[in-house]
Formats: C-alpha cells, structure tokens, sequence
C-alpha cells in the first residue's frame, strides 16, 4: 500500500522570515541588556561623588601700603672715563699701579720731554735776551735816540718770546699725564717705551662715591616721580643688601620708540661695593600710604582674560550625599568658585588686590590647576608657598 502524501511543500521563505525573527529577537535582547548596563553604569559615575581635593589657603588681609613702584636701571660713574694723552710721545715712566685709589691731579704717567726741554732751555736764553734789549731800546725811546716804533716792535719782540716759552712749558706739561678727578683706576693699557699717539687711552679711571643709577620708567609716570624722592635699590652681586638713595634728576624728553622717559638716582657708596655697569632693581615711593587688600601670588591665576582667584566659602551639604565609599555624609562642607579680580602693586611673594576681594575671604594659596567651580576641597596648610615682602633665596 503506498505511502500517505498530504501533497503540500515545504515552505523555504516562511523558515526564513521565522529565522530573522528568532536572530532580532535574540541580538536585541542582547543590545538592549548592553544599553542598560551601560546607562547605569553611566550613572554611577555621573552621580559618583568627588572626593575632596586637599590644597592650601591664605587669607585675604587688609594692610597699609605705600603706593610704590619698580622698574630695572644701570649704575653710572658719576665720573668716569678713559684718561688720554693730549701730545704724543714715548712712555718714560708709569707712576700708578692697576686698581689703585688715586687723588685729583696726582701723576699717573710720564713721556718723554728731552726734545721739548732742550727747545725750551733755547726759547728761555731768546726770551731773556730779547727782554734786555726791549729794556735798552725803552731807555732810548725816553731819550729820544729811536723812535717809538722801534721801541714798540722790541716790546713786542720780548712778550713774543716769553708767550713761546709759555707755550713750550705748556707742551712739556701736557707730557705729564695726571689724574683729571678722583676715582679708582683700572687696568693700565701701556708700557714703558712704548709710543703714544694723542688721544690714546692709557688707563682707566671710574668715581665710585657718590654713583649714579639710571632707570626708565612709562611716560604715564611723569607726573608721580619727583625730583627729590626716595629710592632703594639692590643688585645681583650683593645678596640681602640694600642701597638707599636720592632722585636727582629727571629726564624731560620721553623716547619716541619706546614712549619712556630717564630717571636718574644718586646713591652712597663709601666701600665702593657698586660698581658702574652692574644692573639693579629700583624700588620707589609714589605718595602717601594707604589700605590694600594683600593675598599671595600664589593665589592668584594670572589670565590673558583676566586674573582670578578661587575663593573658599561653607555650604551646607545635600540630603543624601555620600562619600566615595557609601557613607552618608552630614554637616558643611568647604567649595570653592573662581572670581575675577583686579591686582595692583606687588611686594616680594605679596600682591595687592585693587577689586574683586574683601579683607577676611579665603582663597587657594596652592592647588590652583586641580580645582573647577563648586568643587569641594580640604585645607592642608602643613606645606605653604612663601608669602614674605622681601623673600630670601636659601641655598639648600
């Protein structure tokens, strides 16, 4: 008996549709548990709680300054100069040692002078003589034996000769070359025997006491520098020393290329410690003291935009906050939030607060770079940066 048939085949596309249900669902399910894990995994860290961050706080303090100003200058001999010869001639004698402090009109060098000192024994025997004979045609003329034009031409002839020995003992002292002011000399840049022409630099001399210091300031300081004004200044080559002195002159031409004008400070300095040349930094007073609001430079975020500081305030924390490990946090906490300020003069590690700031706020002193607003913080001022009005360098 042959085999029951229904007659129906097989259908392929139905299969397939229930197989492409059957994968959607599948890749689905999985892609939608991935979305949720991720999304919770998301918030999590979203809402995970920061931990505090730990830096250093200074207090924002009222003190009384003196409105004051800085600027960078060049110490100037007051005298100095490179001593010359006027004649030429050989070096016959040096009578100075390199380094030496030397008096005004005190010998340094001599030439040679036997040329010029055999002309002048001559120039003297003519000078004597013709001095003779204008006596003798004087007796004449009274007499009435010449005339007084001869008598004149032989006065004449007698002054003559006494002005070339003038001049030729002028000439011989030229050839001793002296000290033209007081100072320290240098180092000598001759030799015995060797030839001078005029002009030629033999050695030279600086005066060190009193010394001037030359600054440059803006032209919009005109009108607060005043001739008489007190001045400190310090150098590089002398550590912790200061030097106090006087402005004694103001330039009344500002500089068209960089629109400042020179100042000039006189200093003392009996031990000869400054030195022309040296550079040094330049400290003045502008006018009568007044309150400033001072913080550290260290708090503060210097901006092309603008300066900044973050400031430390208490707030009351939220219902529900935990830390990073859970626990239920209570009581205020500390944040911080970045406020724009305005900064004036600054003293050593100090700086002025024109605007911006109120006496007793607190403000991150260190840890500047790892702070956002609203983030919350810990003080630790176990490690400070230094906030000193005239701060030291220590050699560790």
């Amino acid at each position: 008996m042959p085999a029951y048939s229904s007659g129906r085949k097989p259908n392929s596309s139905l299969r397939w549709i229930l197989m492409l249900i059957g994968a959607i669902v599948v890749f689905g399910g999985v892609l939608g548990i991935k979305a949720i894990f991720a999304k919770k995994t998301n918030d999590f860290f979203n809402n995970m709680p920061q931990p505090a961050v730990a830096i250093s706080a200074a207090t924002a303090k009222s003190e009384r300054w003196n409105a004051a100003g800085d600027a960078v200058g060049t110490l100037f001999a007051v005298n100095g100069a490179d001593v010359t010869t006027e004649a030429g001639g050989v070096v016959r004698s040096i009578e100075f040692e390199a380094g030496q402090p030397v008096s005004k009109g005190s010998v340094l060098l001599r030439l040679n002078t036997d040329n010029e000192d055999a002309q002048l024994k001559a120039l003297e025997t003519s000078a004597k003589l013709a001095a003779v004979q204008a006596q003798r045609w004087q007796a004449l003329g009274k007499d009435k034996l010449v005339s007084l034009d001869d008598v004149q031409q032989r006065v004449a002839a007698a002054a003559n000769a006494r002005a070339q020995v003038d001049a030729q003992r002028a000439l011989i002292a030229r050839k001793t070359i002296r000290a033209p002011f007081s100072g320290v000399l240098g180092i000598r840049k001759v030799n015995l025997g060797q030839y001078l022409a005029p002009g030629d630099a033999i050695v030279s001399l600086q005066q060190l006491n009193p010394i001037y210091l030359n600054f440059t300031l803006p032209e919009q300081m005109i009108g607060k520098l005043v001739k008489g004004g007190k001045i400190s200044a310090t150098v590089d080559a002398l550590p912790g020393q200061t030097f106090d002195g006087d402005i004694t002159a103001i330039d009344p031409l500002v500089d068209t290329n960089t629109r400042n004008f020179k100042a000039q400070a006189t200093l003392q300095n009996p031990g000869n410690t400054l030195r022309p040349g040296s550079f040094a930094k330049v400290g003045f007073e502008l006018g009568a003291a007044q309150d400033a609001v001072v913080i550290p430079q260290t708090a503060v975020s210097f901006n092309p935009y603008g300066n900044a500081v973050f400031v430390i305030t208490s707030e009351k924390r939220k219902a529900g906050e935990t830390d990073a490990q859970g626990k239920p946090l209570t009581g205020n906490k500390l944040v911080v939030n970045q406020r724009f300020i305005k900064t004036g003069a600054t003293r050593g590690d100090l700086i002025a607060v024109i605007d911006g700031l109120k006496p007793g706020e607190q403000v991150v002193s260190s840890g500047l770079l790892k702070l956002r607003n609203g983030a919350e913080v810990t003080i630790d001022n176990s490690v400070q940066p230094s906030s000193d009005t005239q701060p030291a360098v220590s050699n560790r």
